[in-house]
């Protein structure tokens, strides 16, 4: 018989547990732990349950765990971009106030709306994630329900956390704030447990290109001077566009561009799931925000410090009302924008969309379980660069044996 257990086991061993924390809410004896390697792993209670529920908990996880499988909605009315997905409309967008758009990684966007549900009354709870108090090195679920709690958690957080870890039950109609994997999983979730699209949460997401590790962070603030366990204040970004990578003590304090955080440490130690996901830009949320860089002449993204921008796409009709109403609130400013231009600036996620049924490929080819994917395109993608592919391909399965 097929156990939580040995399913959750099969994700995990074969790399394709991206910690997002949604088997965490389908059964009280999940619960989330750092693994050796930094990352969110799940671990389970031996305990023994019934086999019903045991059948019931089983089924229902690989139905909705992100490493298990993954299936692209139905595109129905909305409009379909190559490297963006579906979505209702699409904008250049900044929080209207200074404040929060300094302090928001890009421009603020998912604080003001953040801010916008608690205040306005859409919910009264918003899930996201912050610094921990105790450990601000580290990162943890946190429950959102002012305007300066918003503010608070502003900032990208370039590390490890299981936002789903911390979702109340859906009757709280909390609306969540997460990783596009995150925003999957707690809407399929919802789905499979019979609920409809209408009974949903607000589901906002942004741009990910996948989660350091915790080990990554450390070794960067290892690395500015600081002690990691000394550590009293860290922030990844904000405070400007892109913002710092800055870790405070009582004794030491240090800090690195993002261009240089990102580009040398902490996007060098991404989890292996990260590598094949579909999904980078929260195709299945409400609202998905990401940086709209400026770019060079050749088209690539430019990280000189200067006003945030971002670029918000509704992925659903009431995303795109949410986006109106916060404009019309005086949080945001809105401007439409064509998604090909951002996709000139997003060059990560135009190439990991394109070249992504290789990459599975690759993986399969070295002795790996692959996730299900379905809906996505994946082969046709790929098929129109082979050049690209082929090179893919090959740096991947090159990468998949050294990690045999």
């Amino acid at each position: 018989m097929r156990t939580l257990g040995n399913s959750i086991a099969r994700v995990v061993e074969n790399g394709n547990c991206s910690g997002c924390g949604a088997c965490a809410l389908l059964s009280d004896r999940v619960s989330m732990v750092y693994s050796d390697d930094g990352w969110m792993r799940p671990t389970i209670d031996p305990d023994s349950i019934s086999r019903e529920e045991e059948r019931r908990h089983t089924s229902l996880f690989e139905q909705v765990c992100p490493g298990s499988r993954m299936r692209r909605q139905e595109r129905g009315d909305r409009k379909d971009h190559e490297t963006f997905g579906l979505h209702v409309s699409a904008w250049r967008a900044f929080a209207a106030d200074p404040a929060v758009r300094d302090a928001g990684s890009s421009a603020g966007v998912l604080t003001a709306l953040t801010q916008h549900i608690v205040t306005a009354g859409i919910a009264s709870t918003v899930i996201g994630a912050r610094s921990d108090i105790e450990t601000p090195r580290r990162t943890v679920p946190v429950r959102i329900t002012t305007r300066e709690e918003a503010l608070a958690s502003s900032g990208s957080r370039y590390a490890p956390v299981s936002a789903l870890s911390g979702y109340l039950d859906s009757s709280d109609r909390a609306a969540l704030v997460g990783k596009p994997c995150e925003a999957t999983a707690a809407r399929r979730l919802h789905l499979e447990s019979g609920k409809s699209e209408a009974d949903l949460p607000i589901l906002l997401s942004f741009f990910c290109a996948g989660t350091p590790s915790q080990r990554a962070t450390d070794r960067l603030i290892e690395k500015l001077g600081v002690v990691p366990d000394d550590v009293t204040s860290l922030r990844y970004r904000g405070n400007g566009w892109p913002g710092h990578f800055v870790a405070e003590s009582p004794s030491a304090s240090g800090s690195v561009t993002y261009d240089d955080s990102w580009g040398k440490h902490l996007g060098r130690d991404l989890q292996w799931r990260c590598k094949i996901c579909p999904d980078g830009t929260g195709e299945d949320s409400d609202v998905s925000v990401g940086d709209f860089w400026k770019a060079d002449e050749k088209g690539y993204p430019l990280f000189d410090d200067a006003q945030g921008m971002s670029v918000a796409i509704a992925r659903t009709d009431r995303g795109h009302a949410l986006l109106l109403a916060a404009a019309a609130a005086g949080l945001i400013v809105l401007e439409p924008v064509d998604l090909d231009e951002v996709a000139r600036i997003q060059p990560l996620q135009v190439n990991r969309r394109r070249t992504l049924a290789v990459r599975l490929a690759a993986r399969l080819l070295a002795g790996k379980r692959i996730p299900r994917f379905e809906g996505y395109s994946l082969v046709l993608r790929s098929a129109r660069h082979p050049r690209l592919a082929a090179k893919t391909f090959l740096g991947t399965l090159a990468r998949s044996w050294r990690s045999r």
